[in-house]
């Protein structure tokens, strides 16, 4: 058997990068995964791929900033597998602003309703779901932005140190269902996020300020949602686990 074998996973954000990566590390270990992403194209692509090489998944369009969408695509993944077991809440987007640009407040409110209220939200409507599962998960990835700020980024440092704070509370809180709720605080990893950074500013960037001296692959955050998901770390929860390369560990 393999490791997630009759297991359900919703990842959100699902349609590349580190969710696309989950999403194919989950359904290689045998679980059925719903496959969430606003863009269609990317959902399309991860669930070709996976049903390629024999595995389960289906695609959802899913805008987390939408409450109405978020109640469809987890009670209609819900239905088609019949239940759930894990949530990766992995949706993000890239809000780079100055305090005191004229733009500040959309980008507040929409780096907040994109990577921090809809994690909870989706949470809520999964719970009735995770409370009849043999083994529920809630896996949240957050950054290393919520550890450690860079200037012009504080609607994503600000969203994400919440997620850290949604994590720990949710933790308590959901632990008396056995539920466990973890954050995963990646660092600087090859994304669509960071693309558009040229890869000799990258290897400079990684040289000074990783251990490793490496930016990271989605794979290396997707083996750790994994782990946090298997029987094994049954008592893990409330955890905050950068994947960082050694950003955080390090002074200078």
């Amino acid at each position: 058997m393999k490791k997630f074998d009759g297991k359900t996973v919703i990842v959100t954000g699902g349609g590349g990068g580190i969710g696309g990566a989950t999403c194919r590390r989950f359904a290689a270990e045998g679980a059925k995964v719903a496959v969430t992403d606003i863009a269609a194209t990317g959902t399309q692509a991860v669930v070709g791929e996976i049903t390629s090489n024999g595995g389960t998944a289906k695609a959802w369009m899913l805008d987390v900033a939408n409450r109405d969408d978020i109640n469809t695509v987890v009670n209609g993944a819900a239905a088609h597998f019949g239940g759930l077991d894990i949530i990766v809440n992995n949706a993000g987007i890239s809000v780079r602003i100055a305090i005191d640009d004229e733009g500040y407040d959309e980008a507040w409110v929409k780096g907040l309703a994109v990577m921090l209220t809809a994690h909870q939200r989706i949470i809520r409507a999964a719970l009735p779901y995770l409370r009849k599962s043999k083994s529920p998960r809630i896996v949240n990835i957050a950054s290393t932005e919520a550890l450690g700020a860079t200037a012009l980024h504080s609607p994503y440092s600000a969203a994400k140190a919440g997620v850290v704070g949604l994590t720990r509370s949710l933790a308590v809180e959901l632990g008396r269902d056995g539920i466990t709720v973890n954050c995963i605080c990646p660092g600087p990893i090859t994304t669509g996020m960071t693309a558009r950074i040229a890869d000799e500013h990258k290897a400079i960037y990684a040289r000074r300020r990783t251990a490793l001296g490496r930016y990271g692959d989605p794979e290396e955050v997707a083996h750790m949602t994994l782990s946090l998901c298997l029987p094994a770390a049954s008592f893990l929860t409330g955890a905050v686990i950068p994947v960082d390369g050694g950003l955080m560990a390090r002074n200078a």
